[in-house]
This record gives structure tokens, sequence and C-alpha cells, in this order.
């Protein structure tokens, strides 16, 4: 069951097609109120907004939680996949970094 998908604009919609966040230019990850709830560098570390790290994202699109926890992949095309395999969100045409940041923030602590 798709859960919701990332534009490529960055704006992060649910199922119902309601805007629940987006990601800017500085990689900055804000909610739908627009407020700073995380960010993700170029190295694919994804840090919540008290600047902790709680996962990251590899090369092959592997997600993976603080513990090192596989938690998802991101396939090519921007397949979400969550980590039993279950397609959960789609984000084609945009960073795969983004798409694992919707993992964190708009999946797992929804």
């Amino acid at each position: 069951m798709q859960i919701g998908k990332i534009e490529s604009n960055g704006v992060v919609r649910n199922s119902s097609n309601m805007k629940i966040g987006s990601f800017d230019r500085n990689n900055t990850i804000r909610n739908a109120s627009n407020i700073k709830v995380g960010s993700i560098d170029n190295n694919g570390v994804i840090r919540d907004r008290t600047n902790t790290k709680i996962g990251t994202i590899d090369k092959d699109g592997v997600v993976r939680d603080a513990t090192n926890m596989r938690i998802g992949t991101i396939e090519k095309k921007g397949v979400v996949k969550d980590k039993s395999n279950m397609k959960v969100g789609s984000a084609e045409n945009v960073n795969p970094q983004y798409a694992a940041v919707f993992f964190f923030f708009f999946h797992l602590f929804r």
C-alpha cells in the first residue's frame, strides 16, 4: 500500500494528497507547518531537529536507522520500500536521499 509520494519540487504528500512536509535546497526537512524537523547532508547522514544522527542512506539506496539496522531501500526510479520489501511510496525524479528521509520523518514517526 502506497502511503505517500515526494514531488520533484521537494513537497511530500500523504496518500490523501495532502502536503505533510518538504525539503528545501539546503537539505532542510520541514513539516507541513514549515517548521524545521531535521536535515540530511551530502554523505547521506540524516539528523533530527536537535542535530542527532538518526540514520543514513548509502550509495546503493539502503536506508539504515541510528543502530545501523536496515529499515528500507530506495530503488532506481524512486520506488520506496520498507524493511519487508513492501512499496510504501514513490519519489520519481527526486534526490534518493529525500526518499530515505521519507522513512524517518513521514512514515516511521507518523
